[in-house]
C-alpha cells in the first residue's frame, strides 16, 4: 500500500527511519511507522484536498496540520546552524550523526519540534504555532551569545 500512496502522491515515502524524500515540490518526512509529514513550500489553500483526490480509494489517513505548525529555517551565518541548534537540542548534529536528509521529532529546550537537515549548513524546523516565538527567541539568544 505504501508504494501505491507514493505513486499517487508523486513522492517516495521513506521506509527507513528518520529519512526524507523530495519530488515534484513535495517533501515526505518519516516520523514513525506508517506516519509521514508531507510538506510543500508554496502550497495553495486546497493542497490537502488535491492530495486526497489523488489518493482516491486508497485506504489511508490524511490529516491537515498546516495551520498548527510554523516552519523555521536555521542556516549557517555568523554562527554555525548546528551550534545554534545545539544550544537547546541534545542530538548529535554533526554530519556523521545527523546527515543531510535525516529528520526526527525531538525537543528544542522545552518545545517539541520536527528537525530536518536539508543541507550540510541548513536545517528546517517544524514547530507548533504556539511555541514558534519561543523557539525563535531562544535561537536568537543563542546567536547573540555565540
Amino acid at each position: 500500500m505504501i508504494d501505491t500512496v507514493a505513486e499517487r502522491l508523486g513522492v517516495a515515502l521513506p521506509i527507513e527511519a528518520c529519512r526524507s524524500a523530495e519530488a515534484a515540490g513535495l517533501s515526505a518526512l518519516w516520523l514513525g511507522p506508517d506516519e509521514w509529514l508531507l510538506l510543500a513550500p508554496d502550497a495553495a489553500d486546497d493542497w490537502v484536498a488535491s492530495l486526497q483526490a489523488r489518493l482516491g480509494d486508497v485506504l489511508c489517513s490524511l490529516v491537515d496540520v498546516s495551520h498548527r505548525q510554523v516552519a523555521l529555517e536555521v542556516k549557517d551565518g555568523a554562527v554555525d546552524a548546528k551550534t545554534l541548534l545545539a544550544s537547546g537540542c541534545a542530538l548529535d548534529l554533526s554530519l556523521r550523526g545527523f546527515p543531510v536528509g535525516m529528520c526526527t521529532r525531538t525537543m528544542y529546550d522545552k518545545a517539541e519540534i520536527v528537525l530536518w537537515r536539508r543541507a550540510p549548513d541548513r536545517f528546517h524546523i517544524e514547530v507548533w504555532r504556539s511555541f514558534a516565538r519561543y523557539v525563535e527567541g531562544l535561537l536568537r539568544i543563542a546567536e547573540a551569545e555565540a
